[in-house]
This record gives C-alpha cells, structure tokens and sequence, in this order.
C-alpha cells in the first residue's frame, strides 16, 4: 500500500493539513471534514507514478511522464536501492530542487497527494506544496512546509474547494536529497477523470474463448451483472471468473452468507450444491469476493452462487488469499480501479482433513492444485483498455491449494503472467496490444503489499 501525502486545493488558499501526527484548522477557522462515502474523482492518467521517462541527471530539463510534460530542476529520476519508492522509479531532489508540471488541469481541485521519504541515510529534509491558477505566472504555498524524516514513506493532508486552471509544484527548502513518488490529482467536478464506475468485467480480454454454446460444457461462458465466468461442466468449477474492481461496487452490504446452487445453468450440466463441499476439508472458496460486492444485497448473493466457487485449503482462503483480496481492495479505496481474473489448475490439494484430495463429492467436484489471479491496476479513468500500458501495474500470483501456503504472505507467491499462461494455457489480456502484453506480462511485480 502506498502511504501518500493528500493535498486538497482551495480556491483563494489552502487549508487543513493532515499528518500522522496532528490537524490543523483551515485559514477560514472551519475544520476540514471529509464528506461520508464520497467518492474520489482522479483525472485520467493519475497517479502520477513517474514510472515513464528518463532522466538520469539534476540539471534542469523537461520530461515527458504519463500525465505530461514536467519540469525537474536539481531533480531526477532515481532507479538505485537508495531511493524510497513504489515500483521501479521516484523523484529524488537535491539542494533547493523544484518539480513542476507544465500543464494545467482544468477542472479545478479538490484533493492531490504525494508519496514521499527520505532518500538513503540522508538527513531530514523540508519541501512544500505550490499551486497556480495563472499557468505558472505566480504561485501560492499551499498549507504548511512538510518535514521528511523516515525512510519510510509518509502521509500528509490539505483541504479545499477551487475550480477552474490549476497547476502543481514541488519545492525542496532545506537538508538531505529527498524522494517523490506517486502524486494523485482529485477534479473538483468529475470532469476530469470522472469518479469510479462499474465497468465491463470481462473488458481485458475472454482468456480460454469460453463460448455460450452448451456444447461446449467444460468452457462455457456465463455472464452475469457482478462478474463473467467460463464454467467447466466435468470440474464442478469455473476455469476462470473475471471481474471489475473499484469504489462504484463497494458499499455498507453486509455478506449474506447465502451459498446457492447456479440455477441458470444448463439443466444438463451438474449443479453443485453447498452441501457438496460438506466435511470435504476445504472451503467454498469465492473466486470474486463477496467484498468486491457490497454495493446491494443482490450483487452480494451473487457471489454466493456455486458457479463462483472452488475447493479451497482453509488456510489459503481465509488467510493468504484473503489477504491479496483485501489489498485489491485498499488499492480501489486508493484512487484505482482493478480488473482481476482469477482460478485454479491442476488436481490435488491438502485441505483440513490432511493428506492430498483430487476430488470431492463423489468425483464430481475438481480440487486444484493451485489457485491463480492476475490483476490490473489503473487509476480511475475511461477507456480502460487502451490505458494499459508498458508502466501498467500488473500482479499475477500462483499460489499452491495447501494448508501450508499461509507460512508466507501472499507476496511471497508472485510470478509473472506468462507464467500463468503457461500453467493454464489461457491468454490474458487479449484485448491489450500484442507488444504492450509482451512487457508487462512478463516481468514480476515488485510493488508494495499493503
């Protein structure tokens, strides 16, 4: 999970900054309070994850990013072990250093936030926030100078309401080399990214080609409101179940506890029953979570529905595959939204009652072997598809459908997705360009785990 620094714009100035230590009131004397249940509204492109781009030295240039052109003055983009980052790349500032967008946003702002540390054994440093509203003619200090004293990312908070042309800066003041990392930028009317939507679930691509056509029972594709699935009629399983993840799904519902036999599909297929699973040493093991779906009573029971379920270790299910589920979640509740594909392989897990299962109830119900899930991570934003790109989150985990599995944390299990191909023999992310897939579906995700 990313600790970031929240900055919320205000129209004539900035006010209320949240730390890890105290709150301060705003320059008008009203607390900030953050509304109940809203939903934040990233623009497109954000975070700012300075992943992109090259720039090895401090003296002042220009540099392409995802989000556009910015300014790095006594800045660069630190790769080494030193820097104090999310991913692979982070700004680090020396001396009096200053980072600057060259491009305004034009929807105003109403919260922005930056990742930030010290860089290595340096000493403690200050920086500070800086807004315009005039394209860079003349700037304004938002809030209060902010001291970085830990190696350890940390968090701080300003609120606000302003529209309208507004861009950001960075000031370094004072000590030690200092790193920047992930900067998100909330519009103040929904323009500009637009807030968090329920978007196609199987947008990424339908991995094995499942068909509706029943005469093809072990690939047989359901889909369904709350998630789309490829059903395999002789496992008693589905191959996969893909979903989309982000705050437009997640509500105050509670888990319904509702496990029901799928009545839609094909009569001629087996129709596994709760009760299937009974004193079989392994859990009804949600594929989408009943978490993801918590915006009504209806989207949960639906993933109560057998068809969404696989024959779980209960040490996998409620311990180390819970724990992944749940970081999906803090990553929405972040400003992002996901695309998850999840399943299993092979046959044979230890469960409860010891020794290795190949099947339940009466051979009609598979046991794998592994349980896989391959999750995209971008910011809020439209036409997710073609947002994917080289620098695009991805986190692919093989996990073995063991008692054991929870002597690691779930991170412990990342591997790439080609490697998952090559265990499942499915293509992930069809609809992403070849030559976008070949680079992120081969590398191992290295990213923070909570």
């Amino acid at each position: 999970m990313k600790n970031i620094l929240r900055f919320i714009f205000l129209t004539v100035a900035f006010g209320c900054m949240v730390d890890s230590c105290r709150k301060e009131e705003m320059l008008s004397g009203e607390p900030s309070t953050p509304s109940v249940g809203a939903v934040e509204k990233i623009y497109t492109g954000f975070p700012e994850a300075f992943e992109t781009g090259s720039k090895t030295g401090y003296a002042q240039a220009d540099v392409a990013l995802a989000t556009g052109s910015w300014n790095l003055n006594d800045a660069l983009l630190g790769t080494s072990t030193s820097d104090h980052k999310n991913g692979t790349k982070c700004v680090r500032i020396e001396n009096t250093g200053i980072v600057t967008m060259n491009f305004d946003l034009t929807n105003g702002a109403d919260q922005v936030s930056v990742a930030y540390a010290e860089y290595g054994t340096d000493v403690s440093s200050t920086f500070s926030m800086w807004y315009s509203t005039n394209s860079g003619s003349t700037w304004s200090q938002a809030g209060s100078t902010i001291t970085a004293s830990s190696t350890t990312i940390n968090t701080a908070t300003f609120s606000l309401t302003g529209t309208g042309n507004v861009r950001f800066q960075l000031r370094k003041l004072s000590g030690g080399r200092l790193n920047i990392d992930d900067m998100s930028i909330d519009d103040n009317g929904g323009s500009g990214g637009g807030g968090a939507t329920r978007d196609d679930n199987l947008a990424m691509g339908n991995p094995s080609g499942a068909t509706t056509n029943t005469s093809f029972p072990n690939n047989y594709l359901m889909t369904k409101t709350q998630y789309s699935l490829s059903y395999n009629n002789s496992y008693g399983t589905p191959n996969w179940v893909s979903w989309h993840l982000s705050t437009a799904w997640l509500g105050s519902t509670d888990r319904c506890d509702c496990f029901t036999s799928d009545a839609s599909l094909p009569s001629s297929f087996y129709h596994v029953t709760t009760s299937n699973y009974t004193n079989s040493g392994f859990d009804r093991g949600h594929q989408c979570p009943s978490g993801d779906r918590t915006g009504d009573a209806t989207d949960n029971a639906a993933t109560f529905l057998m068809t969404n379920m696989m024959p779980q270790a209960p040490n996998l299910n409620e311990v180390t595959w819970e724990a992944l589920e749940t970081y999906c979640r803090t990553l929405a509740s972040q400003g992002n939204e996901l695309y998850i594909i999840a399943g299993g392989y092979g046959a044979g897990g230890s469960g409860s009652n010891g020794g290795t299962t190949t099947t339940i109830a009466s051979g009609n119900i598979t046991v794998p072997a592994h349980c896989w899930k391959v999750i995209v991570v971008l910011p809020i934003g439209t036409n997710d598809v073609s947002r994917v790109s080289t620098s695009t989150r991805v986190i692919a985990i093989d996990m073995p459908n063991t008692q054991t599995v929870n002597n690691y944390t779930w991170d412990h299990y990342r591997v790439s997705v080609d490697a998952i191909e090559a265990s499942t023999g499915y293509n992930f992310l069809s609809n992403v360009s070849t030559s976008i897939q070949s680079t992120i579906e081969s590398r191992v995700d290295n990213g923070p785990t909570q």
